[in-house]
């Protein structure tokens, strides 16, 4: 067995260090330790977690890349149609990493019932529209049957159904203002799903419906649509993957990414990354101070020990290795007993979700976490080697600890 840590090891069992003066400032020291990997763990799960929900709603909604008419409207609705014969539709020939195309286009309407009305974007999608992208957002119902005969089938927000007293099976009218400034077009629409994304500002205005309504009244083809939404496998390519969608449309169409339509939001999102470096900055400082202390109030209390160490002979790098092994034993107590707590506290909030949010500021009704075990490892690792590194300093008091003086200590 290593020397080191065998007497490491024995001034760890031993029940004197359990009644030392320095065992008030090992807990301490363990405690900080636990704290320390507890909230880098929460706050790494808890703000990835969050990017990662948003950026799935924004995309559920949207795509990833949205290919359009090139012109000036910067609003919501559809104006001037494109047709869907492209090279591009429906896969990309010479772009990879490109999952689903779909066509789709939006029309301003008003939602009038006896009670109330509200201004809606009635969203028109087509067979080729992938509704498992809001499967885990539908509440009650079911999703529209696009793929038969035009009907009257939509799916409606919780939000809007709540402001206007609607409920799943209900027909509502919606009226369609024309171009021209004549009378609206009326249509009867049908609640078959009703839906709930958290992100209110999809909630209060889409409900999705066929295509097909919107090509009827704004005099289209069959063969024209408002858009195209691309849906990508790697949301860390989307810059990359807009460009290269933009270098393969048409030189009249643009290509839009959801960081550059929703810029406000993904800038928000950016503010997490640094909130999330800063706390795990600060808490490896405290972590290691404390360490630090804990070290240096163990090297006083051992001073004898030391000297009579050294007078048998042993090197410094020895007698440092062996406090080196008396600190490394505490600060993988005070991991464990921190990974134990954080990885539960994330998996209570993942399946119960306790901590509510106000999706009016955070888009999303309870805090998400993402238990990534690579991240929880890295913090260790990296906890660890700093640790270790930094207690290479105040190690270094042993090196001028004499031998004589030591033994003489009391």
């Amino acid at each position: 067995m290593n020397l080191e840590y065998f007497i490491s090891k024995r001034l760890i069992t031993t029940k004197s260090y359990k009644s030392s003066i320095s065992s008030p400032i090992i807990k301490i020291a363990i405690t900080a330790i636990a704290i320390g990997i507890i909230m880098m763990i929460v706050s790494v799960a808890t703000g990835i977690g969050l990017q990662n929900k948003i950026r799935e709603k924004v995309a559920a909604f949207n795509g990833h890349v949205i290919i359009s008419n090139y012109d000036d409207n910067q609003s919501e609705v559809t104006k001037e149609p494109i047709s869907i014969n492209q090279d591009f539709y429906p896969n990309f020939k010479n772009i990879s990493g490109i999952s689903h195309i779909q066509a789709t286009a939006s029309k301003a309407g008003i939602i009038h019932t006896e009670e109330s009305f509200e201004g809606i974007i009635f969203k028109g999608a087509g067979k080729d529209y992938n509704f498992k992208n809001l499967k885990e957002y539908l509440v009650e119902g079911k999703m529209p049957n696009l793929k038969s005969d035009l009907n009257e089938e939509v799916l409606i927000s919780q939000y809007i159904a709540k402001r206007l007293n609607l409920k799943l099976g209900d027909k509502f009218k919606t009226y369609f203002l024309k171009e021209s400034g004549n009378k609206p077009n009326l249509r009867v629409f049908k609640i078959v799903g009703i839906y709930n994304s958290g992100f209110q500002e999809f909630d209060a205005s889409y409900i999705i419906g066929d295509i097909r309504h919107v090509q009827k009244i704004n005099k289209w083809e069959d063969d024209q649509v408002g858009a195209f939404e691309v849906f990508i496998d790697d949301f860390t390519q989307i810059k990359q993957k807009g460009e290269e969608i933009y270098k393969e449309i048409p030189p009249t169409y643009n290509s839009t990414t959801i960081e550059e339509k929703y810029y406000s939001i993904f800038e928000w999102l950016k503010l997490f990354d640094f909130n999330i470096v800063i706390i795990l900055i600060v808490m490896i400082i405290v972590a290691t101070i404390n360490m630090i202390v804990a070290l240096l109030v163990l090297i006083l209390e051992r001073t004898q020990m030391i000297g009579i160490l050294k007078a048998l002979g042993a090197n410094n790098w020895n007698i440092r290795k062996i406090f080196l092994y008396n600190a490394s034993y505490l600060i993988i107590r005070g991991l464990l007993i921190g990974n134990t707590i954080a990885i539960g506290l994330l998996l209570i909030q993942k399946y119960f979700g306790l901590i509510k949010l106000n999706p009016e500021n955070y888009y999303v009704d309870f805090a998400p976490v993402d238990i990534n075990p690579i991240h929880i490892i890295v913090l260790n690792l990296g906890t660890i080697l700093i640790c270790f590194l930094v207690l290479l300093i105040p190690s270094y008091i042993i090196t001028k600890i004499s031998p004589v003086k030591a033994i003489r200590f009391d």
